[in-house]
């Protein structure tokens, strides 16, 4: 019987299927090459972007450079943030009264701290307050030092604060309260993370764990500054 070429059937010695077999191997051969290479391509891209997002925090892209401000501290210093390029700084926002969130992110700042050991000594962990009515520099700071001693309070009065909340989108409102501490403060409650290059890398969600608050600061301290 013909085959489907006018020639032999497939076992024969036809040469024109032969010739066809071997175009619809190369086809095939060609194809899954092509195909194995756009999956590498997939799969390669999807590390690469696993990589540039395998922060526990909120990333900032592009991250703007952070506002810079200067505070006065309780020893009489002052505090300017560009003066501490090479470190990496957390800031937050908050007051003294505050029931809850405050003492937390201090916890949280101390486990941060002990967790990062020697490397500690490159990180300036900044509480600025959200109550300057009440909260003088003297206040604030022994508010925060009771934490650890390595803890930079800060405060001052509005004129000087409000630049600094606005440079850092901070919401803030005096709720009336019936609590012994009086008012209470409505405050953003994220921690600002400033890489050592000085730009504004992170926020840390209220609640995030401590653990993972370590693991993206010493990301940013194992990488090298540029300006």
């Amino acid at each position: 019987m013909a085959g489907l070429f006018g020639g032999q059937q497939p076992g024969g010695t036809n040469p024109l299927f032969f010739k066809v077999q071997a175009m619809n191997a190369r086809t095939v051969l060609i194809g899954t090459g092509v195909l194995l290479v756009a999956v590498a391509a997939l799969l390669i891209g999807m590390q690469l972007y696993s990589g540039g997002q395998n922060f526990q925090g909120s990333a900032i892209e592009p991250s703007p450079p952070a506002f810079n401000f200067e505070l006065q501290r309780t020893n009489g210093n002052s505090f300017r943030l560009d003066e501490e390029r090479g470190k990496v700084v957390l800031i937050f926002f908050g007051y003294a009264n505050c029931p809850d969130v405050c003492p937390t992110t201090l916890a949280d700042y101390k486990k941060i701290h002990e967790n990062l050991g020697d490397q500690a000594a490159d990180v300036d962990f900044v509480f600025i307050t959200v109550d300057p009515e009440r909260d003088s520099p003297e206040a604030i700071a022994q508010f925060v030092t009771a934490f650890n001693s390595d803890f930079i309070g800060l405060s001052g009065n509005g004129e000087e604060l409000q630049p600094v909340w606005d440079g850092y989108f901070v919401a803030r409102q005096k709720q009336e309260s019936d609590s012994e501490a009086g008012y209470l403060m409505a405050h953003t409650p994220r921690v600002y993370v400033v890489d050592k290059a000085g730009f504004l890398r992170l926020t840390f969600p209220f609640g995030l764990d401590a653990d993972a608050m370590t693991s993206d600061v010493r990301r940013l301290l194992a990488e090298e500054p540029s300006s």
